[in-house]
């Protein structure tokens, strides 16, 4: 393979052959062999294609945390088909779009998401043709097959195809301000790229055990990706608890963890109260990786002085995936309280800039809009040229996100241009909780603001205008989110106010609400 041919399978085919009966995966307390997984995905590959899947082709991936999940991502990569992946705590209108703005044509779906997978399948607007079924089967349902018989019984002949480096190697769904998800379109190359990315900024060995408790259609199926590149044996589990994750640190003997901070402070406390009647072997971690969500000063002290110099940050964005910036193990001193609020300098492979409005790059520590050059950045937004032209310009990433750099180089972020919300490591994106609420009777007006949470990073807060003589009621408010939204866009809190404040131009004046304070 040379420069010119990379993608992911000239990437991944002879790696991971080469690991042989190493443990690649343990999930749900089974565990796969390289060798193992080589072969399911061959299988699941060749199944793939005999229904029409081939190089671009998107293939939706609906599924929970699981070894099927991860072998399903290998028998896409074989194929250099398109992999969409779905987040699990997607809601059947997102669900939908997804499926009929990528054109999937076939989707692997476990429980969690089935319902929406057979919904796509009754779509006429999406060539959906074929659900494979991770767990039970459903019932007399057409277009379905379950994972055992799309597997096979290991005879079916590998595929034959070529893989191009330009060809569509994933889109990705991001929150969209105006309610629908954007599709965010990689290449074989750059997908390619990005993984080597991840595997020398994070710095991964030849012996690592990854622990992986955050959904695999975010970042840590990138994560994921990188290490089974050096053989790592991974652990991937349905969810996150601080007992499970100290369970896999002294039991497992894991060295790597992926968190947002939310999870940080969950593990930092239940580590505190282990410690009260016993020390914890802490010993074999190399590696936690956070990123998705502030984190606060004093955690992460308390963090370094806990687990010891085992710190790294990342930021990124689905657009360039993870690794625009890091703040290495090093950076995390203690005695330099104001660099642990920098998210680190530009990785190996990324240029980073600060411009103003006009696009003239920023002195030294002035405030601008964070722009990046990488190899790894996305080709478009699928069908949506105008976001695109709007957001790549001559080759550089504007992020909608505001910050500085220092005469290190340090990028230090200090706002967003847009209003998103970070919650818990999910965007989420103000208009579309507003226009669930602006729908209520006896809502007039509603503003939804990110403020600074201990364990969410930010929560989602409302607030809301009735409409005379009517005083809405906050518990009314929530419920009625939880029937039309994803759970982590539900507002935190409700707060009545009996009006919203305006800017000297009439327009809302989000700074002034979240000047309120948290709750």
């Amino acid at each position: 393979m040379t420069p010119g041919e990379l993608t992911l399978y000239g990437l991944f085919g002879p790696s991971l052959d080469r690991f042989g009966d190493r443990p690649a995966i343990t999930a749900n307390g089974a565990t796969l062999s390289y060798r193992q997984l080589v072969g399911q995905a061959d299988q699941l590959a060749a199944f793939l294609h005999d229904n029409g899947v081939g190089p671009g082709v998107p293939v939706a991936l609906m599924m929970t945390n699981c070894a099927e999940y991860v072998v399903a991502d290998h028998a896409v990569v074989r194929l250099g088909a398109a992999k969409v992946p779905l987040n699990d705590m997607l809601g059947a209108k997102d669900a939908a779009y997804i499926l009929r703005d990528s054109g999937a044509v076939v989707a692997i779906a476990t429980p969690s998401q089935l319902g929406n997978a057979l919904t796509g399948l009754q779509d006429p607007d999406t060539p959906l043709h074929l659900v494979v079924v991770v767990g039970e089967q459903p019932g007399d349902t057409g277009g379905t097959v379950s994972w055992a018989d799309a597997v096979g019984d290991g005879t079916r002949p590998r595929p034959d195809v070529t893989v191009a480096p330009g060809d569509i190697g994933m889109i990705v769904y991001t929150g969209g301000t105006t309610g629908n998800p954007k599709g965010v379109v990689h290449c074989q190359s750059g997908l390619a790229l990005d993984v080597l990315a991840h595997t020398i900024e994070i710095g991964f060995g030849d012996d690592e055990v990854l622990l992986l408790t955050s959904a695999l259609p975010h970042s840590a199926g990138f994560h994921l990706q990188a290490g089974m590149l050096k053989g790592a044996h991974a652990f991937v589990e349905a969810g996150f608890s601080p007992e499970l994750v100290l369970q896999r640190i002294e039991q497992d003997r894991a060295t790597f963890l992926f968190m947002v901070p939310t999870m940080i402070y969950r593990l930092l406390d239940h580590t505190a109260a282990v410690a009260r009647t016993r020390t914890p072997d802490l010993s074999s971690l190399r590696t936690i990786l956070y990123g998705a969500a502030p984190i606060t000063q004093d955690r992460l002290i308390q963090g370094l002085e806990t687990f010891g110099p085992v710190f790294m940050q990342l930021y990124g964005q689905t657009e360039a995936p993870n690794f625009i910036t890091r703040l290495t193990r090093q950076d995390h001193d203690p005695a330099d309280p104001e660099r642990l609020t920098s998210c680190g300098r530009p990785t190996a492979l990324t240029r980073v800039r600060i411009v103003d409005d006009d696009g003239d790059e920023c002195p030294v520590g002035e405030v601008g809009e964070v722009t990046a050059l990488t190899p790894y950045t996305m080709l478009r937004y699928h069908g949506l040229p105008e976001k695109t032209a709007e957001t790549l310009r001559d080759g550089w990433l504007h992020t909608g996100d505001l910050g500085r750099v220092d005469a290190d180089g340090y990028l230090y972020l200090v706002d967003r241009k847009n209003d998103m919300i970070i919650s818990g490591g999910f965007n989420v994106y103000p208009s579309e909780v507003e226009t669930v609420i602006a729908a209520m009777d006896g809502v007039a007006q509603v503003a939804v603001v990110g403020m600074p949470h201990p364990d969410w990073g930010e929560a989602v807060v409302a607030f809301v205008v009735g409409t005379p003589g009517v005083a809405p009621d906050p518990d009314a408010v929530i419920a009625h989110c939880r029937t039309q939204l994803n759970r982590y866009k539900v507002p935190k809190e409700v707060r009545i106010v009996e009006q919203l404040p305006l800017t000297v131009l009439g327009k809302l004046d989000r700074k002034v609400l979240r000047a309120a304070g948290p709750p």
